[in-house]
C-alpha cells in the first residue's frame, strides 16, 4: 500500500492573503498590495482518489472549518472507499433529462410494446415538463409530493407517475449511488380511486347491439357483429389472427400473437396480453362463417411467417381479418364506423372519468369482451372455462369486471320481493 502524502490536506495560496507565502506566489506588484499576515488564510484542500484510481479534490475555507474540515473529510472519504460505500457526489449532478436518456437506452428494449409506450408517454406528459432540468441531488421528497398532489390528476395517473419516477431513481441508486436515497419512494398515491356506475360499466343490451349491427357497413358486420360479438376477443387479437393459426374441422382458433399500435405504427407482438392470451378459442358457427366469408375474398396464405428482426413487416398476407381495402386492421379501421353506427343507433352516451374529468364514449369496441363474460355466466358455464376462453390470467378478474348482471335483473329481483316470482312468495322478515 502506497505511503499517505504528508502534505494532505494541504493549504492552497491566496490572492488576498499577506503571509510570506501568498506574496511569493502572488506578488504585490502584480496582485497588489496586502496587509502583511503571519498566518495563511487561504482554503485547505482535501485530495483523494476514487475507487475507480481517478484523483478528486475538495476545498475548505477557514470559514468552513479549514484544516480541521478538511482532515475530518479525508478520514470519512477514505473509510467509505475500504467499506465499498463511496458515492461520487459529482455524479448526482446530473440532471433528470440527461439521466432519463441512459435509463431509457436499456428501458425500450424491455417489456412489451405498449408498456413501454406508457412508460414514454408519462415521462413526455408529466414528468419531462416539471423536472428534466433538475439535477439527481436536487429532488426531494417533499417538492415532489406537492407537485404529484396538486398537478397530477387521477389515481391511476399519480400511481403510473410515481412508479415510473420510483424505477428512474433507483437505477441511479445502483448505477454507482449517484444518489444515497431514492426520495419517490415514499410519494403518496393522493388521488382518491373513484369507482364507475355500473350502468357505465354495463355492456349494450342485445336490442342495442341489434341496433349498432344493423348501422353498420356489411363488410365490418363480418369482423364485429359475426365474430368479435360471437368471441370477445380482443381486436389485437382478431387483427393478427393468420390462416395457420384457424381449425376449420374442430372450429377454434389458436392465439399465438397480435398486433398492436407502436406510437401509431403497427406491429407484430410475438405474445398476448398476458401469459393466459395463448390459448384455443370456440368458435360458434356465425364465426366460423365470418372467417370463411374473409378466405373468399382475401385468399390469405397458410404459411407461418417469423416476426424476425423487423416486427414492423406485418406480412399482410397471411391475416385472415383486414381493412376493407386489405391493410391490416389498426384502431382506426374499427373506430370510425364503431362511432358512426353506435351514434346512428341512437346508443352513443358521453360518460365523464371521475378520476381524471375526462370525457369518454360509451359504448366502447371492448364492451364485447363485457358481453361475452356475461352471458357465458348466464349461461352456467363455470369461471374457469369463461376465463380460458376470455384469456384472463386472474379467474376472479371474470367476476368483478367482466361479468354483469342479466337484463332483466330488476324483475327478477322485483318479482322475488313481491312474492311474484317462481318462488312463489316473497321474502320475509326472520326475528
Amino acid at each position: 500500500m502506497p505511503r499517505r502524502a504528508l502534505n494532505n490536506p494541504r493549504q492552497i495560496p491566496s490572492k488576498n492573503c499577506g503571509c510570506k507565502a501568498c506574496l511569493e506566489k502572488y506578488p504585490p506588484a502584480k496582485y497588489g498590495e496586502r496587509r502583511p499576515r503571519r498566518d495563511c488564510i487561504g482554503s485547505w484542500q482535501a485530495r483523494y482518489r476514487t475507487p475507480d484510481g481517478k484523483q478528486k479534490a475538495k476545498n475548505y475555507t477557514i470559514e468552513e472549518g479549514g484544516k480541521k474540515a478538511a482532515e475530518a473529510f479525508l478520514d470519512a472519504t477514505r473509510t467509505a472507499i475500504r467499506q465499498r460505500s463511496y458515492r461520487d457526489p459529482e455524479r448526482g449532478k446530473i440532471k433528470l433529462g440527461a439521466w432519463w436518456q441512459e435509463f431509457w437506452e436499456v428501458q425500450s428494449t424491455k417489456g412489451s410494446i405498449r408498456t413501454r409506450n406508457r412508460k414514454s408517454s408519462v415521462w413526455k406528459a408529466h414528468v419531462e415538463p416539471k423536472w428534466s432540468g433538475y439535477r439527481l441531488i436536487d429532488l426531494e421528497y417533499m417538492a415532489l409530493q406537492k407537485w404529484l398532489t396538486t398537478q397530477v390528476k387521477g389515481h391511476r395517473t399519480q400511481s403510473q407517475v410515481k412508479q415510473l419516477l420510483v424505477a428512474l431513481l433507483d437505477a441511479a441508486i445502483k448505477d454507482g449511488e449517484r444518489i444515497s436515497v431514492n426520495p419517490a419512494k415514499h410519494l403518496e398515491i393522493t388521488a382518491p380511486k373513484r369507482a364507475k356506475h355500473p350502468d357505465d360499466l354495463k355492456p349494450p343490451t342485445r336490442a342495442q347491439y341489434a341496433l349498432i349491427h344493423a348501422a353498420l357497413p356489411e363488410y365490418y358486420q363480418r369482423i364485429l357483429r359475426d365474430f368479435a360479438y360471437e368471441t370477445g376477443m380482443r381486436p389485437g387479437e382478431y387483427a393478427g389472427l393468420r390462416l395457420h393459426c384457424v381449425d376449420e374441422e374442430q372450429m377454434v382458433v389458436h392465439i399465438k400473437e397480435i398486433l398492436v399500435s407502436d406510437d401509431g405504427r403497427l406491429c407484430r407482438q410475438e405474445a398476448p396480453k398476458t401469459e393466459a392470451g395463448f390459448r384455443t378459442v370456440a368458435l360458434t358457427p356465425t364465426a366460423m362463417e365470418a372467417i370463411r366469408w374473409m378466405k373468399a375474398k382475401w385468399k390469405p396464405k397458410a404459411t407461418r411467417s417469423a416476426i424476425g428482426d423487423d416486427p414492423y413487416d406485418l406480412h399482410t398476407e397471411e391475416l385472415v381479418f383486414r381493412g376493407p381495402r386489405g391493410a391490416a386492421l389498426n384502431t382506426n379501421n374499427l373506430q370510425r364506423p364503431w362511432k358512426k353506427a353506435t351514434d346512428q343507433a341512437g346508443v352513443t352516451r358521453k360518460v365523464k372519468n371521475a378520476e381524471t374529468g375526462r370525457w369518454e364514449w360509451w359504448p366502447r369496441l371492448y364492451e364485447y369482451r363485457h358481453d361475452v363474460a356475461s352471458r357465458l355466466h348466464h349461461a352456467g358455464v363455470a369461471e374457469v372455462d369463461t376465463q380460458a376462453h376470455l384469456g384472463q390470467k386472474r379467474g376472479g378478474k371474470v367476476t368483478w369486471i367482466y361479468t354483469h348482471g342479466s337484463e332483466d335483473a330488476q324483475e327478477r329481483v322485483r318479482a322475488a320481493l313481491t312474492g311474484d316470482g317462481a318462488a312463489g312468495s316473497g321474502l320475509r322478515a326472520v326475528e
